[in-house]
């Protein structure tokens, strides 16, 4: 990791700190943008569960829109939004992206609640939906399965690990005057900064 990188990152672990301690609702909370294919994109929300120089992890289900996606056109981009640091914040973030191992996909859903558990067994991600009832039928169903014992991780759920290739930080200011530093890596690995007009 080189010292752009390195600095880039470390930015945003101030910035991140700075939402927890603005009263943020949710810091983690990210805004994650796929495409498909053909490039039509798709963007929801999700929450980020762990950053390192490696990347920003978030977990799915494998066969529910955005896995697939990001299966078929491994590349996303991410923004994450502070209004209440400094005079806002946003972060953006791009870059290609790659499973996370069994073993922090294990450990990560070890540390969920088990009724988080057993929903990621009831659900079957982005496909139809007779009406409420079917989905906590699905959900009692997993209850009765794993009575008694822990739940395991189901085969097709897991993480994916966004390796940045570009990080912006945009700062609010007043009368639209905004400020702008990006961070971008270039084919070599080599990390460079400039600014940009806002």
């Amino acid at each position: 990791m080189n010292d752009l990188h390195a600095e880039a990152l470390a930015t945003f672990d101030r910035l991140f700190a700075e939402a927890g301690a603005a009263g943020e609702p949710d810091p983690t909370a990210m805004a994650v943008a796929t495409a498909a294919l053909d490039g039509r994109p798709s963007l929801r929300m999700v929450l980020l569960k762990a950053h390192d120089e490696r990347g920003f992890v978030f977990y799915t289900h494998l066969d529910g829109r955005k896995g697939l996606e990001l299966q078929a056109n491994p590349h996303a981009a991410l923004l994450f939004f502070w209004p209440r640091v400094r005079d806002a914040v946003q972060v953006r973030i791009e870059g290609s992206v790659e499973l996370v191992g069994d073993a922090q996909a294990d450990a990560y859903f070890a540390s969920r609640p088990r009724d988080s558990q057993l929903g990621a067994w009831a659900s079957r991600q982005s496909q139809p939906l007779a009406d409420r009832d079917e989905f906590e039928q699905r959900f009692e169903q997993a209850q009765a399965e794993f009575a008694g014992r822990d739940v395991p991780r189901p085969p097709r759920w897991t993480g994916f690990r966004v390796r940045p290739e570009r990080i912006e930080f945009w700062y609010g200011a007043e009368y639209r005057l905004h400020r702008r530093d990006v961070y971008v890596a270039d084919r070599c690995g080599d990390w460079h900064r400039e600014q940009l007009y806002p």
